[in-house]
């Protein structure tokens, strides 16, 4: 029995001797392993052909040098094969991203052709490559059995292929970033395994289809930052696996809907930069999972409800920039995990709670803002119990000195007390405190800077405008090498900006407008972007050191002179250029035309010569020119009616929050609605202005003005201009202000100024303009006789002159009078003993017809 047992074994082994002797086959199929190798080529002679191997730059391409042809594509690096022993290994998961080389000409996203081929692949991650072109649709429709697709931060356009949907395997599917646009299709519907859909930062569009709203295995919704419009569904309710909702950053409207308070296994839910209106839905409270909450910037109104309080696992909690009412709801105390709690730029009444600095784990705090009625008790002591990083408090009616129970919070970073009304001067305890932002702004601090604020390494911003301090700013200032914004305007400063200034390497905007600075200008700061030196006394030559990063240059409102310096021209990102109220020289055609970035030009009330060129149209981004007050003769050119920027009508475009406070720069002063008014740097975008007043400009107007539909204000009054107002005027749609006075103009205003809805106010005084005012929209409101003054031959209804064609038709109508009068008298004769004989007859009748009946 033994030597059978014996037997078998020794056959057992040798048949597992032979078995292990069969070569098996474990490296990945040639065809997918060529595939691969063909992509790399692919790469490595764009990479090649965009780059010079001789220049000091050059950088090979070394991302895929692990692929070998010489060796199994499983072991190569990005590459995970299939683990089964016995079968040939395939390659199921690519790890591409951020692969492809960054080059100066797009790399378009046929380049992943030959990964298409490998049919078994699982997992493909291609994020991060800036892949150009439409997604195509084709080759990933090779790939069904996807369960893993990330093509995040690439360059993608069009819409989603219809291909992809037939992916159905699919569990996770991100193609954010992008600049993927049109409507999300139904076709969603068809994923229903999907578990994470991220498509945030495109350009999607539409309603949100109610087939997304069926899948029920979604865990994870990123729709941020597209343009979708409509409502949020109730049907949102039926995604009850759903962990984090993200659809932030669009137009969606209506009612936050109460089924969000289906959603229990919420960890995060951001509605925030919406407008959705109404009352937060009290089921909220039903989120007890929530660990982020973000409803700010919209239109929310109404309490923050108490079931808040309820979220007891609540790290973040935004509520602002809404307009919620009432006091700071009590039961947030109970919240002990929270660290970020923003309630800024509400309506909210009564006094600040001192138990939100008894928040152990608070470590962010913005109350107060805009329409805020929240009020500091100035006559109470805290003793924080938390250990604040951020602080935001403006607005909140803060008196006195700056707080000092403020220097107990060691690892604060950011303070923000600007609007309120703080005196004193600038607290040593907090220049030594080596805070990184400190925002005092429009308060009533007096006195100097303290050169220890300056020694700091970390103070990264610093805004003090329109307060009261006064001396001169500290020599030492260069030593606070960290400062990127540096904001000092409307105080009582003196003296020259320090040298040492310019050693500021990471200074990005200067703002020392509406002081008393003179002296030399010190602004060669290599990346300062911001520049505003208005309203000093400044003198001299236009200084010509400024960075070529230089995009905004306010210098109005000193004593420069000499001419305009070519070296403005090297300002090749320049945008805003604003030399107002100085005694400027030169030729205007000779530097302007050729600063082609420009989008505001403010030379106002200086004294350049020569002409508006037509090189002017080069400016395809101007919006806002500003040249009255000169000496420019010639003529308009016709060429000016294209400036595109002045043809298009502006969009709103949102403010942004930069290191969590709003950046508000000086406002732009401009001849608006005969006045001088400040136009807030927020609204630039959405005004176009075009004055040539005050010149000695001659000729005629061209016609093509009348393509600039975007203007909000033409004026070219106090000129030498001659001839017609064209017709064409009657197509500027958005014009509020129209002023043609102190010229030559002849002729009548055409009729065509009647379409001018919004028009609030023309003067065309001064002027040879004859015929009849015209009327109907606008025009007949236009009843202020200054505005036609000086017009002989004018006419109307507005100015209370009867017009000679009105009389001629009054003449015809009294003839007609006198004809109908006539007629009318010669019918009541006739009439007269025709209707006494019919009545005689009838009253005959009428007896006989008595006697008759009598009769009977």
């Amino acid at each position: 029995m033994a030597t059978i047992i014996t037997s078998i074994i020794i056959i057992i082994l040798s048949i597992m001797f032979i078995l292990n002797s069969i070569p098996i086959s474990s490296s990945c199929p040639i065809h997918q392993k060529q595939a691969l190798l063909q992509f790399k080529s692919t790469l490595t002679t764009i990479s090649n052909s965009n780059s010079d191997s001789n220049s000091d730059d050059y950088i090979p391409f070394t991302e895929l040098d692990s692929w070998d042809p010489k060796t199994d594509c499983c072991t190569w690096d990005r590459v995970n094969c299939t683990r089964t022993r016995n079968k040939a290994r395939t390659v199921v998961e690519l790890y591409l991203y951020s692969v492809v080389p960054l080059l100066e000409t797009p790399v378009f996203s046929n380049v992943l052709t030959p990964v298409f081929g490998i049919r078994t692949l699982k997992v493909l991650d291609i994020s991060m490559n800036s892949l150009a072109g439409e997604i195509p649709g084709d080759g990933f429709g090779n790939l069904t059995r996807l369960v893993h697709l990330d093509m995040m931060q690439n360059n993608f356009n069009g819409s989603i292929p219809r291909q992809i949907f037939g992916l159905t395997s699919l569990r996770y599917l991100d193609m954010s970033s992008n600049s993927l646009e049109g409507e999300l299709v139904p076709e969603f519907g068809f994923l229903r395994n999907l578990t994470t859909l991220v498509l945030s930062v495109n350009r999607f569009q539409g309603s949100i289809p109610a087939e997304l709203f069926e899948l029920e295995s979604l865990r994870v919704v990123d729709l941020s930052n597209n343009s979708f419009t409509g409502g949020l569904s109730s049907e949102v309710g039926k995604l009850r696996s759903l962990e984090t909702l993200k659809l932030n950053e669009n137009f969606l409207t209506g009612n936050v809907p109460d089924e969000i308070g289906n959603l229990t296994k919420l960890t995060e839910l951001s509605l925030a930069q919406n407008q959705f209106f109404g009352g937060i839905p009290l089921s909220i409270g039903n989120l007890k999972n929530l660990e982020s909450l973000d409803l700010s910037e919209n239109l929310l109104s109404g309490q923050i409800p108490a079931g808040i309080g309820e979220l007891v696992n609540l790290t973040t909690l935004d509520l602002s920039k809404n307009r919620l009412t009432g006091p700071i709801q009590s039961s947030i105390r109970n919240l002990t995990r929270l660290e970020t709690l923003r309630l800024k730029n509400n309506m909210l009444t009564g006094e600040i709670p001192f138990w939100l600095f008894k928040l152990k784990t608070l470590k962010k705090l913005f109350i107060g803002g805009e329409a805020s009625g929240l009020i500091w008790n100035n006559k109470t002591k805290i003793v924080p119990r938390c250990s604040l990083e951020q602080l935001g408090m403006p607005s909140c009616g803060i008196s006195g000195h700056i707080p000092e129970w403020i220097s107990t919070q060691k690892d604060l970073d950011f303070l923000d007390l600007s609007n309120n009304q703080i005196e004193g001067g600038f607290a040593n305890w907090l220049a030594k405190m080596d805070v990184g932002s400190i925002i005092l702004s429009d308060n009533k601090l007096t006195g100097k800077l303290p050169p220890q604020l300056f020694e700091s390494g970390s103070l990264s911003v610093l805004a003090l405008s329109r307060n009261n301090f006064s001396g001169e700013l500290p020599e030492n200032i260069g030593n606070a090498r960290a400062i990127m914004i540096l904001m000092l305007s409307g105080n009582n400063f003196s003296g020259h900006i320090p040298v040492s200034i310019s050693k500021i390497y990471r200074l990005l905007l200067l703002d020392l407008s509406r002081n008393r600075l003179s002296g030399p200008v010190f602004a060669d700061n290599p990346l300062l972007a911001y520049i505003d030196l208005s309203y000093n006394e400044f003198s001299g030559e236009i200084p010509v050191t400024f960075s070529t990063e230089t995009q905004i240059l306010s210098l109005g409102g000193n004593k420069f002179s000499g001419d305009l310096p070519v070296n403005l021209t090297n300002l090749v990102n320049l945008e805003h250029l604003d030399l107002h109220d100085n005694n400027i020289t030169g030729n205007f055609q000779d530097v302007i035309p050729q600063i082609v970035s420009l989008q505001v030009l403010d030379l106002r009330n200086n004294s350049l010569r020569g002409f508006v060129p037509k090189a002017i149209s080069n400016l395809a981004s101007l919006r806002i020119l500003d040249l009255s007050g000169n000496n420019l003769a010639g003529s308009i050119p016709r060429e000016i009616g294209n400036l595109a920027r002045m043809i298009e009508t502006p969009d709103m475009k949102p403010t942004v929050d930069i290191f969590n406070f709003l950046i508000e720069f000086q406002d732009l002063l401009l001849n608006w609605k005969n006045s001088f008014r400040g136009l807030s740097s927020r609204k630039l975008d959405i005004y176009s202005f075009l004055d040539l007043s005050n010149n000695r400009i001659s000729g005629e107007i061209p016609a093509t003005l009348g393509n600039l539909k975007g203007l909000k204000l033409l004026n070219i009054s106090h000129n030498r201009i001659s001839g017609n107002i064209p017709v064409s005027f009657g197509n500027l749609d958005g014009i509020e202000s129209l002023d043609l006075s102190h010229n030559e103009i002849s002729a009548s205003i055409p009729q065509s100024f009647s379409k001018l809805n919004q028009l609030a106010i023309l003067d065309v005084s001064n002027n040879k303009l004859t015929g009849k005012i015209p009327t109907g929209g606008q025009m007949s409101t236009m009843n202020e006789l200054n505005s036609f003054a000086n017009n002989s031959g004018l006419c109307g209804m507005q100015i209370r002159i009867v017009c000679p064609e009105d009389i001629r038709r009054s003449d015809d109508h009294e003839v007609e009078d006198e004809t109908l009068s006539w007629f009318s008298w010669e019918a009541t004769w006739v009439g007269f003993p025709v209707g006494l004989f019919s009545s005689i007859l009838f009253m005959a009748y009428s007896l006989n017809f008595l006697n008759l009946f009598k009769f009977w």
